[in-house]
């Protein structure tokens, strides 16, 4: 169905759709041929080759000034976090804190190391080829260690407890993760670390792992991989901007409302039913896939799960934890 100029932007701003996303890049383009065709009648002997100087540069002026709707960014820097490769993003660096005992993922990397080292570089895996039950009971006992504690009451339920590595995600998740890294590998039925990955670990520590491992979450992990959406929506794209506005305040519901007005298109992905609008659809998967499954499991994040105090909804924040700045400083 077309969109009226007057109708309310599907993107969720609640704005008019004339007055949000309607014909922004037409708009953005429109306003630099209005500057070189001021340019040509003020310079009308201008040769083919020096207009198209001129344009390049009225092009590279836009592109690198403020743009509201990215929450201050440049179109250029926002290029940049989109698809630059993990190593070469600008105004974000991105460090190997001191001390990971505070992330699950990475404590239970270390459950992974040193049960192959103590066996002479591989331990056996169970029949479905999953981390043998030992190792499973010592890492549920490492979650009164984490921030994340405070909220898993329910250990039945919980994604840092389980009697088995099928009903422990994060767990499943980090030994899927160790594997994309290459740090462990599953060959006739025992898990193997490589002779220099035993190496670098005794010489470096837990710390040497840290960076292939956030890189393989980010870049090669299949963010919808734990739960059953259908729709085939990568948000691995967007991680840097939704990192640096919730590092920037904290609040669930600001962040999902930058997210609509800078991605309007993201929003449109998803269908409206019944029951819930296109924009509930988008902070569902970035609640599930980004703030939960990556932000907690990594440490770098806490959020209280509860969204109602009777019948009142609780306005949502993360409780931003030290691993988080340590790792990402932005200089924006």
């Amino acid at each position: 169905m077309k969109i009226s100029r007057n109708d309310l932007c599907p993107c969720g701003s609640s704005k008019k759709y004339k007055r949000c996303c309607m014909n922004s890049v037409a708009k953005q383009q429109a306003g630099v041929f209005d500057d070189i065709a001021q340019t040509v009648a003020m310079n009308p002997n201008l040769t083919l080759d020096e207009l198209n100087l001129v344009a390049q540069r009225k092009m590279e002026q836009r592109n690198n000034q403020p743009h509201a709707d990215f929450c201050g960014l440049s179109p250029t820097q926002m290029a940049n976090w989109l698809y630059a490769p993990f190593n070469e993003l600008a105004g974000v660096t991105i460090n190997t804190p001191p001390d990971l005992s505070s992330s699950p993922v990475m404590r239970y990397l270390a459950l992974m190391l040193d049960e192959a080292m103590q066996q002479d570089g591989s331990f056996k895996a169970t029949t479905k080829g999953n981390l043998p039950a030992k190792l499973v009971k010592q890492a549920s006992g490492l979650l009164p260690e984490f921030a994340v504690a405070e909220y898993e009451l329910e250990p039945s339920i919980s994604d840092y407890m389980g009697s088995n590595e099928d009903k422990f995600n994060a767990l499943h998740y980090t030994r899927i993760l160790a594997e994309i890294a290459g740090i462990i590998y599953r060959r006739s039925g025992r898990f193997h670390i490589k002779k220099t990955t035993q190496t670098q670990y005794q010489r470096h520590g837990l710390n040497v792992f840290f960076k292939p491992m956030l890189e393989a979450a980010i870049t090669q992990y299949n963010w919808g991989y734990l739960d059953s959406w259908q729709e085939d929506v990568d948000l691995r794209t967007f991680w840097v901007f939704m990192l640096w506005r919730l590092q920037s305040h904290g609040v669930i519901d600001q962040l999902m409302e930058e997210v609509y007005v800078a991605f309007p298109d993201l929003v449109r992905l998803f269908p409206s039913d019944a029951y819930t609008t296109s924009s509930q659809h988008l902070c569902a998967r970035i609640e599930a896939r980004f703030i939960e499954r990556f932000l907690q499991f990594w440490g770098f994040i806490t959020v209280n799960p509860k969204r109602y105090s009777g019948t009142k909804r609780i306005a949502r924040k993360v409780a931003i934890q030290p691993l988080l700045t340590q790792t990402f400083e932005f200089s924006i």
